[in-house]
């Protein structure tokens, strides 16, 4: 009997983890022949790399959430281990008030558990501090919008000031809106307790296991070269990986799926969807009209990040720290800073001469700055940072990234829409998906998505022929 065939559908993270643990790369044995399609000219998605003033940055994401093991394990398992760094430095401030403020310790996405901290910090006025001194109670049942859940309990200055842009650096979203279920999982069990909001996030970050462990990790050359890696990898386990390969057509057969890329029809006995929302949702409109329709209700966040490279002897000050947040309630352009020298002792002793940073813009229903042009979005975030942190050189270079559909948004209730798409997706049979829209926006939640959509394609082509279907068939083919 020959091997089974999957065609990955997507070649960013999510789908070329997929595709590693599909061929044996990411452990395991080679569950199935693999072909990944990708629409673009490179695979990658959002973890990207390139030159900005001679130096090679990260042009999309940069590092992921290290206590999560998944996007570790996978770097580690295409060879790059040694690549894997912590940040130099993690300490961050808010922009707020009028001034950089310190980022509070003992916090949990801008949940504080440290009142003393958060006083020192200056980042609330001493209304805002006061309010969140009293502790109200809450009403949560089986979800609430974190940012409303937390007004009701610590006051609206809280969520603002710190909650908001936390989590608009991780969904570029609203905090009033964001599902707490979804998005920040780890209090749901302060929420369902009912005790104080503040004492449970205190307890939750002084765990043993978070202390002295780094939150957060990048690699050496930048996360791009993660994409890079697990393609290579995938190529020498046998994996055909096809850029430039947009799919026009997904229709199930009686065998398997036939897939249309570039007027070519590829035959596969399973599919793992690893795309954005709307585009599952226009490939499944056939054959699982239900899950399109739940797909095509996942609303997305736009943004840019804009790279800046300047020379060390224009600067008057180096920046300090590794950036800062901005809270949209202080109305300005730019909602973060990364200032990446500091933050990454690779880059630094890659580029000493040179300072690198970056600014984002854009969140959800405010995505004006995507249609605006670079040498705009340039200025801005140069008036901004010149407010911030006194900035008055010029960059020698620049380059700005735009992500349309960057961010799937999480409101409340999105957990059970997950569930129904997956379920009418499976009704279907013989199809996986995978990808941020689902379980979590993080790298390693997407390699973990990935993972499990691997898994359930495995288990389906395992499975022996039925007379009903012809699922599991022995002929398993590809080609026109």
């Amino acid at each position: 009997m020959s091997q089974a065939q999957v065609v990955v559908v997507g070649g960013g993270i999510a789908g070329l983890a997929a595709a590693a643990f599909l061929s044996g790369v990411a452990g395991g044995p080679a569950r199935a022949r693999v072909t990944v399609v990708e629409g673009a000219s490179r695979v990658g998605g959002k973890l990207w790399g390139g030159e900005v003033g001679g130096v090679r940055v990260d042009l999309g994401a940069e590092s992921v959430l290290a206590r999560r093991p998944e996007a570790v394990e996978l770097a580690r398992s295409v060879g790059l281990g040694e690549a894997l760094e912590a940040p130099t430095t993690a300490k961050a401030a808010i922009w707020t008030r009028g001034a950089l403020r310190p980022l509070p310790g003992g916090q949990v996405m801008g949940v504080p558990g440290d009142l003393a901290a958060l006083a020192a910090s200056g980042v609330l006025t001493e209304e805002g501090l006061e309010r969140a001194r009293h502790e109200r109670p809450a009403a949560f049942g089986e979800d609430v919008a974190i940012g409303r859940y937390v007004a009701e309990r610590l006051g609206q200055e809280v969520v603002d000031r710190l909650v908001e842009p936390l989590l608009g650096g991780v969904y570029a979203g609203r905090a009033e809106e964001i599902s707490l279920r979804a998005a920040v999982p780890q209090l749901l069990a302060i929420a369902r307790g009912g005790g104080s909001l503040v004492e449970g996030v205190h307890a939750l970050a002084s765990r043993p296991q978070t202390v002295g462990t780094p939150v957060f990790a990048g690699l050496r050359g930048g996360l791009g070269t993660l994409p890079e890696a697990v393609a290579a990898a995938c190529e020498k386990a046998g994996v055909e990986i096809r850029t430039d390969a947009p799919v026009e057509e997904l229709r199930r057969t009686p065998g398997g799926w036939r897939v249309v890329v570039n007027g070519e029809a590829l035959h596969a006995d399973a599919v793992v969807l690893a795309v954005p929302a709307p585009a599952a949702a226009a490939l499944l409109r056939a054959d699982a009209p239900a899950a399109a329709a739940e797909l095509e209700t996942v609303e997305y966040a736009g943004m840019a990040l804009v790279t800046l490279a300047f020379r060390r002897s224009d600067l008057a000050e180096t920046p300090v720290g590794s950036g800062f947040l901005v809270p949209p309630v202080d109305g300005r352009r730019i909602k973060a800073s990364t200032f990446s020298s500091n933050k990454w002792g690779w880059l630094e002793r890659s580029a000493p001469d040179a300072f690198l940073l970056r600014t984002s813009l854009g969140r959800h229903r405010e995505e004006e700055a995507l249609r605006l042009p670079d040498e705009e979005l340039v200025a801005r975030s140069l008036t901004d940072l010149g407010e911030a942190i006194g900035l008055t050189a010029r960059p020698y270079d620049s380059f700005v990234s735009r992500f349309g559909a960057g961010l799937p948004q999480y409101p409340v209730g999105h957990l059970e829409k997950v569930a129904r798409i997956r379920e009418a997706a499976g009704r279907v049979g013989g199809l996986a998906l995978c990808g941020a829209a689902y379980d979590g926006v993080g790298i390693p939640a997407c390699i973990a998505s990935a993972a499990a959509a691997a898994a359930a394609v495995g288990e389906r082509i395992d499975q022996p022929a039925t007379p009903e279907t012809g699922e599991g068939s022995t002929e398993r083919t590809m080609g026109a």
